[in-house]
C-alpha cells in the first residue's frame, strides 16, 4: 500500500513534492473511502490529481513511472556501461544551467511493516541511498541502510549477512536492486522491490494496445466472468455475453448482443467502441489491482470514459474489502464535488511563470462549508486551471 511518494527536481517540479495518501483524521465524511491502517493512521482509497493542460499532472505520474525504471533497470548498469538506468532516467528541472540532482522517496506498507525507501542521484552516480523499517507491532524504526558517495552502512538485523557485499555494488547502482538479485537469507530487499513494483503505473493509452486485451482477458473470463459481465451491464454497453476463441495461431475475442428480434448475435471485441474497450481494459486492471491490494496509478483516466463511467470505476475501489488504491489525473471535474471525494483526496497540480510546477491539496485551502468544489475550482480559487487570454480567430479569405 502506497503511503507516500516525493520527488525533487524531477521534470517540471523543480522543489520537493509530496503525494500522501494518509487521510486526515478531522475530516469525518465518506470514511467508506479509506481502509483502515494500524497505529490510528487511515489511509486513502483514491485519490483524484487536476490541472491544466502544460501544469505537469503528467509529470507527476511519469515521475513514479522513472523511479520505478530506475529501480528494475539499475543492475543491468553492469553489463551496460553505456547505457546506465540513472544516466537514462535523470530528467531534472530543464530550465537551469545548473543541473543539480534529483531525488525519490516512497513510503509503503507490506504486512506488518512501514518501509521508507529513497535515493539521490545524478546520471553519474548514485549520491545517497537510504532504508528505513518501521514496526506496527513495537512502534519501533530501525535502519536498514544508509549510504552516501564514500560508504554504504547496513542496520544491525542485516549487517553480518550484507556488509561484505558492500564493496561490489557500483556507484551508478541501487542497493536495493543489487540485493534483490542475490539469494539471502533476509528477504527485505525483495519485499520492498516487490512493493514499489506492485504500483500499476499505467498511461491513458494502455488499452489501445490489443496485446493487454489478449494477454489479461482470457483469464479474466475463465474465472471471473459473471463480475465482468455484471459490470457491463451496470454501465449499459447492450453486452450480453462475452467469449474468446484459440486457435493454434491467435486468440480471438467476441461480445454477444440481443438484436431487437430477440436473437444473440456476435461482435469482434475490436469492433466495439473505444469506450467500451478502455471500459473493459480498466475492469481488468482494477481487479488485479483489488486482489493484490496494489496500488494503480493512471494518466488521464477520463479519457474516453463517461463521467459515470468514471464514478463507476472509482467505486469499485470503495466497494471491495481491499487495500487496493486509485490514483489517477484528470480535467474532468464531475466528481468534483463533496458527495463523492473527501477534503484530502483531491489535488491540484499548476505551474508558475518560471515552468516550476507545484501540487496541492484540497485540504491546504480553508474550505467553507458551503463550498462547492468544482464551482471554486472552476474559478480559479484552487489553481490547476489555464489561464485563458482573449484570442482572435479571423476567417480566411
Amino acid at each position: 500500500m502506497l503511503v507516500q511518494f516525493m520527488f525533487k527536481n524531477v521534470l517540471s517540479f523543480k522543489n520537493e513534492t509530496i503525494l500522501d495518501m494518509t487521510a486526515i483524521n478531522a475530516y469525518k465524511e465518506h470514511e467508506y473511502n479509506l481502509i483502515t491502517g494500524k497505529q490510528k493512521n487511515n489511509y486513502l482509497k483514491v485519490a483524484a490529481i487536476y490541472g491544466a493542460n502544460a501544469s505537469g499532472k503528467s509529470n507527476l505520474h511519469l515521475a513514479m513511472h522513472l523511479f520505478q525504471n530506475i529501480i528494475l533497470e539499475s543492475l543491468e548498469n553492469v553489463s551496460k556501461k553505456d547505457d546506465l538506468a540513472i544516466k537514462k532516467y535523470y530528467q531534472p528541472y530543464s530550465f537551469d544551467q545548473d543541473k543539480e540532482n534529483s531525488e525519490f522517496q516512497i513510503i509503503i506498507i507490506v504486512g506488518d511493516f512501514e518501509y521508507k525507501y529513497g535515493f539521490e542521484y545524478n546520471d553519474k552516480e548514485i549520491f545517497s541511498e537510504w532504508m528505513y523499517k518501521k514496526s506496527f507491532e513495537t512502534n519501533r524504526t530501525s535502519t536498514i541502510l544508509e549510504r552516501t558517495i564514500d560508504t554504504i552502512k547496513f542496520g544491525a538485523s542485516i549487517r553480518s549477512e550484507c556488509e561484505s557485499y558492500g564493496e561490489q555494488i557500483p556507484p551508478d547502482t541501487l542497493v536495493l536492486s543489487f540485493f534483490n538479485k542475490l539469494k539471502l537469507k533476509t528477504n527485505i530487499f525483495r519485499e520492498v522491490f516487490a512493493g514499489i513494483m506492485d504500483i500499476l503505473v499505467e498511461k491513458p493509452d494502455f488499452c489501445e494496445n490489443p496485446r493487454f486485451i489478449l494477454d489479461f482477458l482470457p483469464n479474466t473470463i475463465d474465472n471471473d466472468k459473471h463480475k465482468l459481465l455484471e459490470f457491463l451491464r451496470a454501465i449499459d454497453t447492450g453486452i450480453s455475453d462475452i467469449y474468446y476463441r484459440e486457435t493454434e495461431n491467435e486468440i480471438e475475442m467476441f461480445t454477444k448482443h440481443i438484436g431487437k428480434d430477440g436473437n444473440s448475435y456476435s461482435l469482434s471485441l475490436f469492433n466495439e467502441s473505444e469506450g467500451t474497450i478502455k471500459s473493459i481494459a480498466l475492469f481488468i486492471l482494477a481487479r488485479i489491482a483489488i486482489s493484490n491490494n496494489a496500488s494503480m496509478f493512471i494518466d488521464e483516466l477520463n479519457i474516453k470514459l463517461h463521467p459515470l463511467l468514471l464514478k463507476f470505476i472509482t467505486d469499485l475501489f470503495y466497494r471491495e474489502d481491499s487495500n487496493a488504491q486509485l490514483i489517477y489525473t484528470t480535467h474532468d471535474t464531475t466528481l468534483l464535488d463533496k458527495r463523492f471525494f473527501r477534503r484530502d483526496q483531491i489535488w491540484f497540480v499548476q505551474k508558475d511563470e518560471y515552468g516550476y510546477s507545484e501540487l496541492t491539496a484540497l485540504s491546504d485551502f480553508r474550505i467553507r462549508s458551503d463550498a462547492s468544489f468544482e464551482k471554486d475550482y472552476l474559478a480559479g480559487v484552487y489553481g490547476g486551471i489555464p489561464l485563458i487570454r482573449e484570442f482572435e480567430l479571423q476567417a480566411g479569405e
